[in-house]
């Protein structure tokens, strides 16, 4: 199943009652988000809004749901997509070598006829056309307070390598600048990045074209973590089995689907110097700090004449992009488990791990160390060289079942032998460790030990029968265990003095009661919710880094300082991020005006929760004086 641009892929949606239209206007200055949050937290429907103080609609929450995320891929279901390219790559590896019986295999003669068709002429995406370009006329989103200004949020960059020809399609968010430049946030990690980087020695402008909307396919192509050489139309093609045909630009030499609903043309011009562009508020659930990227200048931009303008928010974890990473995990199984680990059942990376903070993969188990093995091999896969934390259970453990996860944890892992630490690149996005994009991980081989794996002391699960009065430390306000799940968790929340707090000692100072072997005692901020897992396994995952922020506590207990490390001594040494969340009076406003939109019952914001967590200061936390050296 293909569709021919955004309006019809909403019809779709509409037709089998997952898309809501909202006629009144609404303001693209954070109430749009606030809106989408509500709904995409509580199970809602993607959402049109079609009068946005501009000539365009603008669709969010398409891709939130299995359902709707399936759809956008042309399947019945995100596993129709993973089997299908499972059964491809396995077709691969067993014809290597046989180049003609692998010509001959149904799946592969369909996969090389899919190449992108180049058409002459003009396509629908060019059916008006503006020389004299104003960004100001889309409906482009301010998606929270401290953003740096409004962000183009899925757009389809389009690059090519000045020496090989190669082209790229990426997603790199943008923020806009003027009413024709916007800022250009690629990775260094990403293709596109490394495309600048060769036009940059070359000299002069580099062509880029943005397109938006289309068959929703190409959103989700433009995140897929595809090898270099494949292009991402490719694999647009594959899941919607139909061939992509691309036009040409009308100020540059780059091609671009027909189908696309804007396409913004224009260079990056490699001689001027970068421009500071976020804050953002990003999908680790905290802001983006300002930094310097290159600048878009734009020539040209077209649209279909029922052009939508695709929208989408990222934040505290779940949000939209949680169903575009959970196809990730369908489609890019294959190629994990037959080239690189092939004993792995079951990959999953959880929501609230914002997808490279933690991994968890069951394997078949046959040999010792064959779980550490696994982490070893994950560490250095691709994109997966970004992950934080990586958990290897057996086979009999499903991934998605948390509490068997857990379990599988305090049975079999023994903190001096089955926790592998290391240090390696991370996400540029990462705001836990001490240097920029380079930090702590942790593999944790929570397998079964086989005979020649185990030691002589048995390896119980105690239990933590503590109360509040037993904790003396002034700056913890408050404990919480995890006895309700029959594990020895202790969680402890702090509230940091401005003169600083050094969190080894006061782990150190903890009663023996406590610090039990086999207990995990993690630390939180003051404001979080220590009862919520899922808050618990965001704030985990992102605010501690494995080599700075565990401890191995005299009693045998792990301690896991997962608070924000403003106020910590000594100073952390870049700045620390804010939460991101709504302001006050954008729920006020949205409470105010809920009966207008027509969205059913009043759904209570999501940022109530998380507005105890935020901390002085707007996108960063301020820091004291004390602790700022």
């Amino acid at each position: 199943m293909s569709f021919n641009g955004l309006a019809q892929f909403a019809s779709f949606l509409e037709s089998r009652g997952q898309l809501a239209r909202v006629a009144c206007r609404v303001d693209p200055h954070l109430e749009i988000t606030e809106i989408a949050d509500r709904l995409v937290k509580n199970g809602g429907s993607a959402l049109l809004f079609e009068d946005t103080g501009t000539n365009f609609p603008l669709l969010i929450n398409a891709f939130a749901s299995d359902e709707r995320m399936a759809a956008a891929m042309g399947r019945a279901s995100l596993d129709d997509a993973g089997e299908e390219i499972f059964s491809l790559v396995e077709s691969l590896g067993r014809s290597r070598g046989r180049l003609t019986r692998l010509a001959r295999l149904p799946g592969m003669i369909r996969f090389l006829t899919l190449a992108p068709r180049r058409k002459r002429g003009r396509g629908e995406c060019q059916e008006v056309v503006d020389h004299t370009p104003d960004l100001s006329r889309l409906p482009i989103l301010k998606c929270w307070p401290h953003d740096g200004g409004r962000f183009i949020t899925l757009p389809l960059v389009h690059t090519r390598h000045p020496d090989t020809g190669r082209t790229n399609l990426g997603m790199y968010r943008m923020q806009v600048m003027g009413k024709d430049v916007t800022g250009m946030h690629w990775h260094r990690h990403k293709t596109g990045a490394r495309h600048f980087e060769a036009w940059k020695k070359k000299g002069g402008r580099m062509p880029v074209t943005v397109t938006l909307g289309g068959d929703p396919v190409y959103t989700y192509s433009a995140t897929a973590p595809l090898p270099e050489d494949i292009s991402e139309y490719l694999l647009a093609a594959f899941l919607r089995r139909k061939r992509v045909k691309l036009v040409r630009c009308l100020t540059n030499d780059l091609w671009v689907p027909a189908d696309s609903d804007f396409v913004i043309e224009g260079y990056v011009d490699t001689s001027e110097p970068p421009v500071t562009e976020g804050p953002f508020g990003d999908h680790t659930g905290f802001y983006s700090l300002a930094d310097l990227y290159p600048r878009f200048r734009v020539t040209c931009i077209t649209h279909r004449k029922n052009a939508v303008y695709p929208a989408t928010v990222v934040g505290v974890p779940p949000m939209e992009d949680a169903w575009m990473g959970k196809a990730t995990e369908k489609i890019f199984f294959a190629p994990i488990k037959l080239t690189i680990a092939p004993e792995i059942r079951e990959l999953h990376m959880p929501v609230s791990g914002v997808a490279h903070n933690l991994v968890i993969v069951s394997i078949d188990k046959t040999y010792p160390g064959q779980g550490m093995k696994v982490l070893s091999a994950l560490f250095g896969a691709g994109q997966m060289m970004l992950s934080k934390y990586i958990i290897v259970v057996n086979s009999d453990v499903h991934v998605t079942d948390y509490l068997s996860v857990a379990e599988a944890f305090f049975a079999n892992v023994r903190f001096e032998t089955d926790l592998l630490l290391t240090r390696g690149p991370l996400d540029v996005l990462d705001h836990s460790s001490d240097r920029f994009s380079m930090g702590g991980k942790l593999g944790i081989d929570a397998t079964v030990k086989l005979s020649e794996e185990r030691v002589a002391e048995s390896h119980t699960m105690p239990m933590m029968l503590l109360t509040d009065d037993e904790i003396t430390n002034r700056y913890i306000t408050g404990l919480k265990t995890m006895a309700q799940y029959a594990l020895p968790v202790a969680v402890l929340t702090i509230s940091k003095p401005d003169t600083g707090l050094d969190m080894h000692r006061m782990a150190s100072s903890l009663p023996a009661s406590l610090t039990t072997p086999g207990t995990v005692i993690i630390a939180v901020d003051d404001g979080a919710d220590a009862d919520d897992p899922a808050m618990l396994t965001w704030l985990v995952t992102g605010n501690s880094d494995p080599a700075r922020d565990l401890y191995h506590l005299d009693g045998g207990a792990l301690f896991i300082d997962a608070t924000s490390k403003v106020n910590s001594l000594p100073a952390f040494p870049r700045e620390w991020p804010n939460v991101v969340c709504s302001d006050p009076e954008t729920i006020q406003l949205t409470d105010r005006r809920w009966p207008e939109y027509g969205l059913g019952p009043l759904i209570a914001s999501p940022s109530l929760k998380l507005l105890p967590l935020l901390r002085p200061g707007n996108a960063s936390v301020e820091t004291s004086k004390a602790t700022s050296g």
